[in-house]
């Protein structure tokens, strides 16, 4: 069974689905659980009923929806490209940027890591992102998927957290606001530019059903036969594909493929638990010269004054700007610490099979952090920004510091270790071993441990 409901929330219809149904099943990407799709209105959402995740969301004419999204979004990051980004003026002094000259800046300034991030993550992915969005919608709404479409389609849902249009709006607006005590600014027509493209984006990204855009891209073929709706996919050898939602068997050896988008198949992610350990150690280890290091080094008249991350916030603290003190210090300190930190806890909770409740807030926190850990890229885009307009020899100009290397590597790392928790093993139960093929068993990624209540 699942849950129908409109965008407000407010429950709609619960429709039970009898045993023996192969039609519309999906695994829970979250819990794992087994349910049965109901049929959907535009408005419409279907929802997990043990975790709440979101299984689809219906649009009225998803297709011409998208398109327009995305052709719009595309055209304005165009726009965004081909003017003036930020100019300012100070002592006599003045520059101006245009969108790109922030990540050739940090390029030329020996910075080439960090260069190429926020040029991913700005302009190619979501660029790609948006063309794909167009290749596919244009196949769809001639019932004819053009080339490519299938390997296009699997790549669109790995790509969603690593466009931060977003997130480098807001490092822009930061960064307006730290020169304007030094400089007069203008705001050129590719800021405004951006701005609307960086809204346009996230509204395509949310109007894509994948659910829907699967069907009609392949169709769907039927769910193994006993299929049982309201119970562990793992428990009946089940598993649904992360990127299409198909649900199919493992086989003897835990390992399948989808058979309709070709996505390699496991019982649980490889190695979960190991990979995110690792992932956390390697985080925390380059945290520790991110703070300690400047991460920017501004000269005024021939007097160098070097600025940690700390730093910096204390600086907005001394002008009265207390707000961008607050963006700052929790994206860039509260953020990263509580993300390893609440990481950490659930690989070590996963083992211990608390009661449902507890469950419910191990779900939420994960998902908490899964969401804000792209936001720590405040301060990179904080400095890119800042090193490609402020520059003008020893009169007056900023260059980064080791710390910008070291901080990204701590957004990149954090990002691939929530990546690669696999929330499903919060909800793996204590009982669900003698259920599972006995080759399955040796590849699950703990034994059974008593059950126990904690927070």
């Amino acid at each position: 069974m699942a849950t129908a409901s409109n965008d407000n929330g407010t429950e709609k219809a619960t429709f039970l689905t009898p045993t023996r149904t192969r039609r519309r099943l999906r695994a829970c990407h979250e819990c794992d659980l087994l349910v049965a799709l109901p049929p959907l209105r535009p408005g419409q959402r279907a929802s997990c009923p043990r975790c709440d995740h979101t299984l689809s969301h219906r649009h009225f004419r998803p297709a011409e929806r998208s398109l327009a999204f995305a052709i719009s979004a595309l055209i304005a990051l165009l726009a965004a490209i081909g003017f003036p980004f930020i100019s300012f003026e100070a002592r006599g002094v003045s520059n101006a940027i245009r969108l790109t000259d922030t990540s050739a800046s940090l390029v030329t300034q020996h910075e080439p890591f960090v260069g190429i991030l926020v040029l991913l993550t700005i302009i190619v992915l979501p660029a790609f992102y948006l063309l794909a969005v167009i290749w596919l919608h244009l196949g769809l709404l001639q019932r004819r998927p053009l080339p490519r479409s299938y390997r296009i389609a699997r790549a669109l849902s790995h790509l969603g957290p690593w466009m931060m249009a977003d997130v480098f709006v807001v490092g822009a607006l930061v960064s307006l606001i730290k020169i304007a005590g030094m400089a007069s600014v203008d705001l050129g027509p590719s800021f405004w530019s951006f701005c609307v493209y960086a809204l346009l984006l996230l509204l395509t990204t949310r109007s894509i059903d994948s659910d829907w855009m699967w069907f009609s891209l392949a169709g769907e073929p039927l769910a193994p036969e006993g299929c049982r709706p309201g119970q562990p996919a793992a428990e009946q050898a089940l598993t649904g594909c992360p990127t299409c939602g198909l649900v199919s068997r493992l086989s003897h050896f835990g390992r399948g493929r989808c058979q309709r988008c070709g996505e390699p198949l496991r019982f649980r992610s490889p190695y979960s638990l190991q990979k995110t350990w690792a992932l956390l150690i390697a985080a925390t280890l380059c945290y520790i010269p991110a703070n300690l290091y400047p991460i920017m080094t501004t000269t005024s008249l021939g007097d160098s004054t070097p600025s940690t991350i700390v730093g910096g916030v204390l600086i907005f603290l001394g002008h009265g700007d207390w707000p961008i003190a607050l963006i700052i210090f929790t994206a860039s300190v509260v953020v990263p610490i509580g993300k390893v930190f609440a990481l950490a806890w659930l690989c070590i909770t996963v083992r211990r099979r608390g009661e449902s409740r507890f469950k419910h807030k191990r779900q939420t926190l994960y998902r908490i952090t899964e969401l804000i850990g792209r936001w720590s890229m405040i301060d990179v885009f904080v400095v890119a920004i800042l090193i490609s307009l402020v520059h003008a020899g020893s009169l007056l100009s900023i260059t980064p510091g080791p710390a910008a290397l070291a901080f990204s590597a701590v957004v990149v790392i954090t990002m691939l270790a929530a990546n690669s928790f696999d929330p499903r093993l919060i909800w793996d139960a204590r009982n669900m071993q003698p259920h599972m093929p006995a080759s399955l068993k040796r590849q699950s990624p703990y034994s059974p441990v008593k059950e126990v209540d904690d927070a």
